[in-house]
């Protein structure tokens, strides 16, 4: 499963969002979600993806945007683990 598919699926059972309106391109907040249940969302990727997320401010507009979050996150949480 990839990251955006797990994300989709996630997104569908915590908002209860028809998962094939889960578009990458999709406006979080066209789906209803405001800025409040987007944070509270990432602590569930944060578990699912085995990820901690940083402190810095990023814009999230769209579902590709935590995508690429988490994908970034994961990458480099991977390359510092081989480094040890």
């Amino acid at each position: 499963m990839t990251t955006l598919q797990t994300i989709q699926k996630l997104m569908a059972e915590n908002f209860e969002l028809n998962e094939a309106e889960l578009l990458p391109d999709r406006q979080l907040e066209t789906l209803g979600l405001d800025s409040l249940s987007v944070i509270e969302f990432m602590f569930v990727l944060e578990d699912e993806f085995k990820i901690k997320l940083s402190d810095e401010r990023v814009e999230i507009k769209t579902i590709q945007d935590i995508v690429t979050i988490v994908d970034r996150l994961v990458a480099n949480q991977h390359s510092q683990e081989n480094r040890h």
